[in-house]
């Protein structure tokens, strides 16, 4: 989760492509081919581009770290509240092939021939490597850990104090 994290500041601070468009170069990153879109009309695809590169990995990061936290006991939320951060987690997994979908998209628009060309810059693979992380992170997190930890902190505090021992 560490590297992810890391990872997705210079996701979003590289550029990601490089879009000639009419003999003009314009080198953006994740926010401002998102941006790009929206001012030429693209609004569908500006959306998902925000949703899949910018939303959905920060939010897998958030959610994934807290869980982490609250495996190695260093928070204490309730169990209901694991249980629904632990199902938002298995929720946003599946949309991470989305951004497949996106690439798919920018590659129709290459297609376009002498009107636009795209080509990848060096956030992409930092990008790729928060979508690679954060989807192994997912993968290996093992939620039977937060239910040790809870339970352990059940009993913890069901058993009588050890002040009253000494």
């Amino acid at each position: 989760m560490l590297a992810a994290a890391a990872l997705y500041i210079p996701a979003n601070i590289l550029p990601v492509m490089t879009v000639t468009e009419l003999g003009d170069v314009d080198a953006t990153t994740i926010t401002a081919g998102m941006l790009r879109f929206w001012r030429q009309g693209a609004y569908p695809i500006a959306l998902v581009i925000f949703t899949a590169s910018i939303m959905i990995p920060l939010l897998k990061i958030v959610a994934l770290s807290w869980l982490c936290l609250a495996a190695s006991g260093k928070l204490h939320p309730s169990p209901a509240m694991l249980g629904r951060i632990y199902w938002f987690t298995e929720l946003l997994g599946r949309w991470s092939m989305i951004d497949i979908f996106v690439v798919g998209i920018l590659v129709a628009l290459v297609q376009l021939g002498n009107y636009m060309t795209i080509t990848p810059g060096p956030g992409a693979l930092a990008f790729a490597g928060v979508v690679v992380l954060t989807m192994f992170a997912a993968m290996s997190f093992d939620p039977r850990l937060l239910w040790d930890r809870l339970e352990t902190l059940r009993l913890d505090s069901s058993s009588p104090s050890k002040k009253s021992d000494s």
